[in-house]
């Protein structure tokens, strides 16, 4: 248990960090920043849905969070956290139960801030948490090619650092390498990180990819959490669009991962 959480309603990556190192590389030298620390997970928590209003010395809620209407439930209530600067923005998650176990992989697709599109499959009755996140980050990367070349800016959110790791960091030694660890030997997940880290090297030049905390109520991480584990209900091996119409209280409703 993290013995402090530092909720920043105003930096780089708006969230909840367990770690101060990583929450101070979010607000250090940016303008206005807004954060604050707490003893524990739930009044952090609490704190960040309230927005702006909740940090020290402000006067007025954030504009960039955009609140359900009260009479929405608890289970079911979620922000919505939009980056203007991108055409399209694409959540990614995966869930495994038990890990490893049964694996699903799920996305969330927004279009200038509004939600289009729910994706879910993948199912692997053998799978682990970080081969469903690589699995769900692949078909991100899928997507954003497609919508690169319709000339649109794409934004990337994965809550898995070890998956965002694997594509745009540790693939360069390992390739150097032979595609091998310097000690462990064998890189698990080895074919869809390739797969992976060929689509990165192609697009990230005109791609943006962050990662994003997880299950804080961000609405497209609630929402991609929750066609993680849908695909293990429906195990589904196949990458499927969910069906419209989208009903956003009812898919927040479904259980999570």
């Amino acid at each position: 248990m993290a013995s402090k959480y530092y909720v920043i309603w105003v930096g780089r990556k708006p969230g909840i960090y367990t770690s101060w190192d990583e929450a101070k590389q979010q607000v250090d030298k940016y303008p206005k920043a807004q954060y604050k620390s707490f003893k524990t997970k739930a009044e952090a928590q609490a704190a960040f849905s309230k927005g702006t209003s909740a940090a020290p010395n402000s006067k007025k809620p954030a504009s960039t969070y955009s609140k359900k209407p009260a009479s929405q439930s608890a289970k079911t209530h979620a922000e919505t956290v939009s980056d203007s600067q991108y055409d399209v923005e694409i959540y990614t998650d995966g869930g495994c139960e038990p890990n490893p176990g049964k694996a699903g992989s799920g996305v969330a697709m927004y279009k200038n801030g509004v939600l289009t599109e729910l994706w879910y499959g993948l199912y692997n009755s053998f799978g682990t948490n970080n081969s469903a996140e690589l699995n769900a980050l692949h078909q991100a990367l899928l997507i954003a090619k497609q919508a690169l070349a319709n000339k649109q800016t794409v934004h990337i959110r994965s809550d898995s650092q070890y998956s965002i790791n694997c594509i745009t960091n540790w693939a360069y030694s390992w390739k150097q390498k032979g595609w091998k660890r310097k000690v462990a030997g064998d890189i698990k997940n080895l074919e869809v990180i390739q797969a992976s880290h060929a689509l990165y090297e192609e697009l990230k030049d005109e791609l943006k990819i962050s990662h994003v905390a997880a299950h804080i109520g961000i609405e497209g991480n609630e929402l991609a959490d929750r066609m993680s584990i849908y695909a293990i209900d429906k195990k589904d091996t196949a990458f499927c669009r969910y069906p419209d119409p989208i009903d956003l209280a009812s898919i927040l409703s479904l259980r999570t991962g």
